[in-house]
């Protein structure tokens, strides 16, 4: 039997990206200070605690907003928390769908390969629309929600 997959996002749930979101508050919006930031996030304790947990036992996938210019940078980061980088799935450059869309577009190629056993997000918009897919989902609620992120992830599709 194949093993299933756990698929997580990365900012929000492993990586903690509020000491870049000063970057996303100002006019206009500095997207490359923004982006330049990311491999200096901090650890999520929680989400990196769980994303080991189910690694264990299933197969690791991580589904970011993040573009995909950002790949080396998220790999080094994914490596330096100890969390595994090989399956690795990001937004094209030029894709600026709301995550919801662009996110559950990438789940139904996966699940064609392999059943997915769980799926561990910080948008309330992209569980809502994965739960209604018949997914089994977990909302990462451990860092409270910033209006800028999720302007950054449904309205903007950039992250």
């Amino acid at each position: 039997m194949e093993p299933s997959l756990a698929v997580f996002d990365i900012d929000g749930v492993v990586a903690d990206v509020r000491h870049r979101l000063k970057y996303l508050d100002r006019r206009p919006k500095d997207w490359n200070r923004f982006f330049a930031a990311a491999g200096r996030d901090p650890v999520l304790a929680e989400g990196v605690e769980l994303a080991r947990e189910y690694a264990r036992r299933h197969v690791l996938v991580w589904l970011t907003g993040r573009p995909e210019h950002l790949r080396d940078v998220t790999t080094a980061w994914l490596g330096a928390a100890g969390l595994p980088a090989e399956l690795l799935f990001m937004r094209p450059v030029d894709d600026r769908r709301p995550a919801r869309d662009f996110k559950s577009r990438q789940l139904a190629r996966l699940a064609r390969e392999s059943p997915i056993e769980l799926v561990v997000d910080d948008d309330p918009e992209v569980v809502e629309r994965l739960r209604g897919l018949g997914y089994a989902v977990r909302l990462a609620d451990w860092v409270p929600r910033s209006s800028t992120l999720r302007t950054a992830q449904e309205r903007e599709g950039r992250t």
